[in-house]
């Protein structure tokens, strides 16, 4: 469920089509996302989930949709 909805606040925001991501799929080579990009879905993220704020080292540390999907389910 956690990948999914990632899943779909990415295709919106990078208007890729939804069944085209995976945990392997890479934020800036695959997604072309520039710095504002990744700080514009952490707050999505943060939001969605209701999580907390990513700070920026650990978001900077975050490559890819598994990274992505893996620090929100510590959070379950």
């Amino acid at each position: 469920m956690v990948f999914e909805k990632v899943c779909k606040i990415l295709a919106d925001q990078f208007g890729v089509a939804e069944n085209s991501l995976n945990m392997d799929t890479a934020f800036i080579e695959d997604l072309g996302a520039d710095s504002l990009d990744l700080v514009e879905l952490m707050m999505s993220i943060e939001e969605e989930f209701d999580i907390g704020e990513i700070d920026e080292a650990e978001a900077a540390s975050m490559k890819t949709i598994g990274d992505l999907v893996r620090r929100i389910g510590e959070d379950d």
